[in-house]
């Protein structure tokens, strides 16, 4: 799943540039997915969702022809995007707003950093415009950063790596975490790195002490296990 941010001052044409390239990704086949960052709420008063909060629920979901989850706290853009990704199976996420994270950007206002892929003027854009900003999305873009600076891609730290793929000097498949990435482990919502050994290494384990339990015959053949654990105290 990779992951791309179009950012820019209000009424620069932000969601305008979203839905082009929300259209051209999936013309070419991808799964799409959308995060829009916003100073409102999206829940409207006097709704029966808005009722349930103001009630006291701290979690509100709606389930109909569609599915939608309310929650009274902001919550990290990382932990959304890795919520994200165990839900539904996307090839490319893209974020409206979020201006300050470390992932790959489209600026709709001139204003770049060192994650800047390119600006745009969306006002003076042409609709086959879009088709070369898709392949940047395509060529530049890349997954949630592991954060453990092994150095095994050749860079200092996972960040240098991720400037060197959006100045277009490296690929995302010399990540030697992502290439091997069976296993993955958080500590309290928190991703935590693990070489190819580690992960070899619990994977065989786990499986192993999975092997020796009464299952039906469909769980001999398990496609994903999921495994947790609750410090409770006495």
């Amino acid at each position: 799943m990779k992951i791309l941010a179009v950012v820019g001052t209000k009424n620069t044409g932000k969601t305008t540039l979203v839905t082009m390239l929300v259209q051209e990704l999936v013309k070419r086949g991808h799964q799409v997915g959308t995060i829009k960052h916003t100073h409102h709420d999206f829940d409207l008063e006097g709704k029966d969702t808005w009722k349930h909060r103001e009630a006291g629920a701290r979690m509100v979901v709606g389930s109909g022809e569609s599915t939608f989850f309310l929650i009274n706290e902001s919550i990290e853009l990382d932990k959304i995007l890795k919520s994200i990704k165990n839900l539904e199976d996307l090839d490319y996420v893209i974020i409206e707003g979020f201006k300050h994270v470390d992932y790959p950007k489209i600026s709709t206002t001139g204003d770049e950093d060192d994650f800047t892929v390119t600006s745009v003027d969306v006002f003076k854009m042409d609709p086959e415009d879009i088709i070369p900003l898709a392949d940047l999305v395509e060529e530049r873009s890349y997954g949630l950063i592991p954060g453990s600076d092994c150095g095994e891609c050749g860079f200092d730290s996972c960040l240098d790596m991720a400037k060197a793929i959006i100045r277009g000097e490296a690929v995302e498949e010399k990540c030697k975490m992502k290439k091997f990435q069976e296993v993955e482990l958080f500590i309290d919502d928190v991703g935590i790195p693990l070489n190819p050994f580690v992960q070899d290494f619990i994977k065989k384990s786990i499986e192993g002490m999975v092997s020796s339990l009464k299952m039906d015959e469909a769980q001999k053949s398990p496609g994903k296990i999921e495994l947790t654990i609750r410090n409770v105290e006495d």
